[in-house]
């Protein structure tokens, strides 16, 4: 049992609680050789020896070789260790001395550390590095927290968002502005692809920086980047101005933001961003199918933005691939008029895509119905004709080729029947 002067003896160093109660005292005992330090939610590893002040180890890493791992900042440990481990940097060694306070408590640990005991923590930090957050887990979007935000609520979709931002590659800053955008339109921007994933986490206020590469960096070579080379980003949310949720949207309401999401799809189309215009235009659509309107006017505009999103949809399918969507968005436009070029000459192009060459010629002679002048349906025309003839002639060879095989199998078939035949009579003389 130490007495009060050993025990004040003992208890030396910085006072680090936040409290400066001294209930936590620091003394570096290695100096670390970098400045790195630990930021919220990082994955902390530590190796450390836990003493009584008599000396005795309770708790020592270094002896079965396991460092420690924790979510820094998030109360997963005694407050010892987060409060101690923010004061130091990669590679620092430091000595804690904590009273029950920041430590163990009036329960203490089992029958390591009694109730109510001051203890001392040697700590190394090994290595401090930041969460995974790619929807892959593939280490292509890494975020650490300089700074938290001040509210919990995130951007959602289309919210309106002002961020500050800087692009370094190789130590050289490539990319520094403040640009406002909607949410998942940054590509239009010139936003990279891991930080516009990124901004949806963040809440105002908030300071990150972003290791990015792979995917991830998907729109850096707009700045002479090369494709694929790892980049680094720090991004601060100003400003994140919520989309009202279409749950609450009235009918009208509906409408005008039909028109706004029309747009920005219109925008997609022509930066080629087909992907993310798809996301739109089918939204447009899905609105406008549970909005009831009563005006004319509301009710026209209403007819024309639902044929121009699915004709457009249908545009964004095909340059994708996507035949039987396109298709789909086809025929959906076509309900709204039935005589639409675009929309006949675009499903006539998946059907040849898709090798139904009869079901293309139908659609290509509905356009040059409508425009009698339209060549490029008429060389469809042909190129389907051919392809049915080649078809033919390919089913031809293939009949006749099967059919002599067939001949060829029975032919063998009977000669082994005659010499078994003939075996048998020569048996039986």
């Amino acid at each position: 049992m130490l007495s009060n002067q050993q025990e004040q003896i003992q208890l030396k160093g910085e006072d680090i609680s936040p409290a400066k109660d001294g209930c936590l005292l620091k003394e570096i005992i290695r100096q670390s050789v970098d400045d790195e330090k630990a930021m919220f939610d990082d994955t902390v590893y530590i190796h450390y020896i836990g003493t009584l002040l008599d000396g005795t180890v309770f708790e020592n890493t270094r002896d079965r070789n396991e460092k420690v791992s924790f979510n820094f900042g998030k109360g997963e440990v005694i407050k010892a260790w987060d409060i101690g481990v923010a004061t130091m940097k990669r590679g620092e060694i430091s000595r804690f001395i904590s009273k029950p306070k920041y430590a163990y408590g009036l329960k203490g640990l089992g029958d390591k550390v009694g109730f109510a005991v001051t203890v001392i923590f040697e700590i190394e930090l090994v290595d401090c590095v930041g969460k995974d957050i790619s929807d892959e887990r593939d280490q292509s979007i890494v975020r650490r927290i300089i700074k938290r935000g001040e509210v919990f609520e995130q951007p959602n979709e289309d919210a309106t968002v002002q961020i500050y931002l800087k692009g370094t590659h190789q130590d050289q800053i490539f990319d520094e502005r403040t640009v406002t955008f909607f949410a998942g339109g940054g590509c239009l921007q010139n936003i990279p692809l891991g930080v516009e994933y990124a901004i949806f986490r963040m809440t105002k206020s908030e300071h990150w920086k972003l290791y990015l590469k792979s995917k991830a960096t998907k729109g850096v070579e707009k700045f002479h980047i090369p494709a694929d080379s790892p980049v680094e980003y720090e991004v601060t949310m100003i400003k994140a101005e919520r989309a009202k949720d279409d749950k609450f949207l009235t009918d009208e309401e509906k409408l005008k933001q039909s028109e706004i999401l029309k747009q920005r799809g219109d925008e997609f189309v022509k930066g080629g961003h087909y992907e993310l215009a798809v996301k739109k235009y089918r939204t447009v659509y899905n609105y406008l199918l549970s909005a009831s309107l009563r005006s004319s006017s509301d009710i026209e505009q209403s007819r024309q933005l639902k044929f121009a999103s699915q004709s457009n949809l249908a545009l964004c399918y095909l340059k994708l691939g996507d035949y039987s969507p396109c298709i789909r968005a086809c025929e959906n436009a076509l309900l709204f008029d039935s005589q639409n070029e675009k929309c006949l000459f675009r499903r006539g192009q998946c059907q040849l895509a898709r090798g139904n060459f009869r079901e293309a010629i139908q659609d290509f002679e509905s356009v040059i119905k409508v425009n009698p002048s339209n060549i490029v349906a008429k060389q469809q025309i042909q190129e389907c004709k051919q392809q049915i003839q080649t078809y033919e002639v390919k089913k031809k060879e293939l009949y006749n080729s099967t059919r002599k095989t067939t001949v060829k199998a029975d032919v063998i078939d009977k000669t082994d029947e005659t010499k078994t035949n003939l075996k048998n009579e020569r048996k039986i003389d």
